[in-house]
């Protein structure tokens, strides 16, 4: 069977890598994920940086918030080491560095973590980056961070994401209305939603992409990719392809 949907390097590819680091996100691409996720927090010193906790202490074993750091006290730590020997020595990457790794024509998911100024940094960062913003879609469980996001970028596809008691059809209801109304791409949902090809259509009716997230089981990718989903974000890219191309 031959899929259609994209396949999304969750945290790079991050079951066989540090996760939100350059050894990720590098071998997210190697293994042609369509796009990689990232998320980002602010440095004290207002710089944006690949990382998904608030707090460095479980990727780098430094118990800080990484927003009570510079960046040049950041790159100190070592953020591979905790996955193996090998990734020792790798850094928590800059949002800058992330997309000079961003093959032309491919997709960087960027996760939105409330904070202020993250939004106005960001938007410095990539109107200088190599990626045209068209490619980069910001992500966020948070809707005002969206919402100030859409504003500042306009160019940006915008996903709101939910979790699985969200998935409600009451729940579901209201998620679309926030969608249209702020005019955003659609929604990312955990992979535990009820998701058939009628809720794919009937979104698509109001515009709406839906995208799902974190799905490492062959199986439930293949139902996913028969609903048409727009987009499977996983640990595992290059696998999980392999798998849904052998039906």
């Amino acid at each position: 069977m031959k899929s259609t949907v994209a396949i999304v390097a969750h945290r790079g590819a991050s079951q066989e890598a540090p996760e939100n680091t350059l050894a990720s996100i590098r071998l997210g691409w190697m293994q042609q994920a369509e796009a990689v996720e990232i998320d980002v927090h602010l440095t004290q010193d207002g710089e944006v940086v690949a990382i998904h906790d608030p707090t460095l202490l479980r990727t780098t074993g430094r118990d800080a918030r990484v927003d009570a750091l510079t960046l040049a006290e950041i790159k100190k730590l070592d953020a591979g080491v905790w996955k193996g020997a090998a990734f020792r020595g790798e850094r928590v990457p800059t949002l800058a560095e992330v997309l000079a790794t961003v093959p032309a024509g491919r997709r960087l998911y960027v996760e939105l973590k409330a904070a202020d100024g993250l939004v106005s940094s960001l938007r410095r960062v990539l109107a200088a980056g190599p990626v045209p913003l068209a490619q980069v879609v910001l992500i966020s469980f948070e809707v005002e961070a969206l919402r100030e996001a859409r504003q500042a970028l306009p160019e940006c596809p915008v996903l709101l994401l939910a979790d699985t008691p969200e998935g409600t059809p009451s729940r579901q209801s209201g998620l679309v209305t926030i969608c249209r109304e702020a005019g955003f791409a659609g929604l990312g949902v955990s992979a535990g939603w009820p998701i058939d090809a009628r809720l794919v259509e009937r979104l698509r009716a109001d515009g709406l992409e839906l995208h799902v997230w974190t799905v490492n089981d062959a199986r439930r990718a293949r139902e996913l990719a028969a609903a048409g989903v727009a987009s499977i974000t996983t640990d595992r890219p290059g696998w999980l392809r392999s798998r849904l191309a052998s039906g």
